[in-house]
């Protein structure tokens, strides 16, 4: 399904790991923030679409249905959906979605945002993970996107 963006997708996905992790601190439910991260951008190819948030949703509610994991629905799709949020997420403080969301911001940022974690930390994940084209990928998906949506370029962001 990711063809030739496989590499950039799945370091963007370890890098987004951990960020989140590190964030959450010990005894975050690690296998959570993997599921996130792992279907948070999915849609792009699964269904060829820029407006990806609900069908990366869908696809990770099939898959915690499927491995017997529905109890974390609500909370995945939260992370998923309010990961391109530009403000804090405020409605589940107990959940994971905030940490998620700012693990994600650093990672578009290219670590610019760093969100109080150390900086050799985000440096050293940014050096074990490159890029691959994923961010080089992100800019030409919004180019087209623009082109045929131009009152809608961004439809993941949330205010």
């Amino acid at each position: 399904m990711l063809g030739i963006d496989y590499d950039g997708y799945r370091n963007h996905c370890l890098r987004v790991f951990n960020f989140c992790c590190a964030l959450a601190g010990e005894g975050a439910d690690a296998d959570k923030i993997a599921v996130a991260a792992f279907f948070h951008d999915i849609g792009i190819w699964s269904d060829n679409t820029f407006d990806y948030i609900r069908p990366s949703q869908l696809l990770a509610r099939r898959y915690l249905e499927h491995t017997k994991r529905e109890a974390w629905g609500d909370e995945i799709e939260a992370m998923i959906g309010e990961h391109h949020k530009v403000s804090k997420y405020k409605l589940n403080p107990s959940w994971l979605v905030e940490t998620f969301r700012k693990a994600d911001w650093i990672d578009l940022s290219g670590g610019l945002l760093r969100c109080h974690l150390p900086d050799d930390f985000v440096t050293n994940v940014i050096l074990a993970f490159p890029n691959a084209g994923f961010h080089k990928k992100l800019v030409a998906l919004i180019v087209e996107r623009f082109k045929t949506h131009p009152f809608s370029p961004l439809p993941m962001i949330k205010l």
